[in-house]
C-alpha cells in the first residue's frame, strides 16, 4: 500500500495571517492559538474553517514483549480495560462525553473475545496479540500490511460520515516498550533516552525493561532500520500499526489529526517516515510524562498544546486539547476585526 499525502496549499497563508492580525487584539496576543488557527485554516483551505463530528479512535492490542516483565501491570489488563471502555467508565469516555467528541473502541489484537459486548467494540483483530519481539518479529509483513489497511479503512469510514477532525489513542500493556524501540530505530536516538517508566515502573523495573529491550534489539541484527515497514513489523504492535494506517489515510482526506501521547506519537513517527507531509495535518495535543516523548516531539517538530504530566494514553490528550482547537477556530470566525468593531488600530499595519 502506498500513501498519497500532500501538504496543504500555502496560497491562502497571507490572507489567513491578515485575518488573524486584524482581529481586535495586539499582534500575536493569542499566542499558540493563532498558530493553531492558521494551521486549521490551511488544512481546510478556507478563511472560515469548521470542525465537524470530531472523533477519537482508540486501538487496543496485546504485546508479546509484555511476557518479559517490562510493565508494572499484567497482560490481561488490556482486555479488562477494553471492557471498561465499552462500559463507558474510563477517562477517555469521560473526557469525550464532556468535550463533545465521538468515540470508537477498536480491538486491533487483544487476547480474548468481546463478542458479548455487541457493537461497543469494533472487531479489527489481526491476531491474539503480537509475538514476543525479544524472540522473533512481533508480526509478519502480511499482518503489518493488514493492520495498516484496517486502520486506513476506519479513517475512510469516518471521512464518509463527515468527520474532519480525527484523534487516535491506544491501550496495550507493553506498548511503551514497542514505541521506545520504534523511536530508537527510526530516529537514531540512544535506546536509554527512549525507554521510560510506562505505567509506573520503579528504578529496578526501568533497568530491567531497558535490559530486555537492549537484548531484543540485538536479536535482530539484519533489520534494515531505514525501512519503516520492516521496523514496524519487527517491533510494533497491532494497535500502533492500525493507528499509523488511520493517520495516513486521514491525512489523505485532509482531516485535522489530533495526536495523543508517546505511543500515538510513535505511530505518527512511522507514518511520517512513510509520508513526511503528514506532519502539516497534526495537532500535538500534549507532552506526556513518558521520558522519550519530549525528544520524540522534537524529532517530529511538534509543539504541544498541553503539559499536564499525563501518561495514561487512551487518546485522553486528544479529548482534553480539543476545546483549544475549538477556541482557535471560533476566534478566527467570530472575533471582530478592528474595522468591523470600529476600534482604532495603531499597530502600523
Amino acid at each position: 500500500m502506498t500513501w498519497n499525502v500532500t501538504a496543504p496549499d500555502g496560497a491562502l497563508a497571507a490572507a489567513i495571517a491578515h485575518k488573524i492580525d486584524t482581529k481586535t487584539k495586539p499582534l500575536g496576543a493569542l499566542g499558540q492559538l493563532e498558530a493553531l488557527a492558521r494551521q486549521v485554516a490551511l488544512v481546510q483551505q478556507t478563511l472560515a474553517p469548521q470542525l465537524r463530528q470530531a472523533h477519537v479512535l482508540v486501538f487496543a492490542a496485546d504485546h508479546g514483549i509484555a511476557q518479559a516483565g517490562v510493565s508494572q501491570y499484567p497482560p490481561e489488563v488490556t482486555h479488562q480495560m477494553v471492557r471498561n471502555f465499552a462500559g463507558g467508565g474510563a477517562a477517555i469516555n469521560v473526557f469525550c462525553r464532556h468535550n463533545g467528541l465521538d468515540l470508537t473502541i477498536v480491538d486491533a489484537g487483544v487476547r480474548g473475545s468481546f463478542a458479548n459486548l455487541g457493537d461497543f467494540v469494533r472487531d479489527e483483530k489481526i491476531a491474539e496479540g503480537t509475538h514476543n519481539f525479544a524472540q522473533g518479529p512481533a508480526m509478519t509483513a502480511a499482518q503489518c500490511a493488514d493492520a495498516l489497511a484496517r486502520g486506513a479503512r476506519l479513517a475512510d469510514e469516518r471521512h464518509a460520515a463527515g468527520t474532519n477532525v480525527l484523534g487516535v489513542g491506544e491501550m496495550g500493556i507493553g506498548n511503551t516498550s514497542a514505541a521506545a524501540v520504534l523511536m530508537h530505530l527510526l530516529t537514531g536516538r540512544p535506546l536509554a533516552a527512549c525507554v521510560g517508566r510506562g505505567t509506573g515502573l520503579d528504578a529496578a523495573g526501568l533497568a530491567r525493561k531497558l535490559a530486555v529491550l537492549t537484548q531484543a534489539v540485538g536479536a535482530h541484527p539484519g533489520l534494515n532500520a531505514a525501512d519503516p515497514r520492516a521496523v514496524l513489523a519487527t517491533f510494533g504492535g497491532f494497535e500502533i500499526a492500525q493507528m499509523a494506517g488511520a493517520l495516513l489515510r486521514a491525512a489523505e482526506h485532509r482531516m485535522l489529526l489530533l495526536i495523543d501521547g508517546f505511543i500515538a506519537s510513535a505511530a505518527l513517527l512511522v507514518a511520517a517516515r512513510l509520508a513526511p507531509e503528514i506532519l502539516a495535518y497534526c495537532v500535538f495535543c500534549h507532552e506526556s510524562d513518558e521520558q522519550g516523548h519530549r525528544l520524540l516531539l522534537a524529532e517530529l517538530g511538534g509543539r504541544p498544546l498541553l503539559r499536564l504530566g499525563l501518561r495514561l494514553g487512551e487518546g485522553t490528550g486528544c479529548a482534553l486539547a480539543y476545546p483549544l482547537v475549538q477556541a482557535a477556530v471560533n476566534f478566527l470566525n467570530e472575533m471582530a476585526s478592528f474595522e468591523s468593531a470600529g476600534v482604532s488600530d495603531d499597530s502600523g499595519k
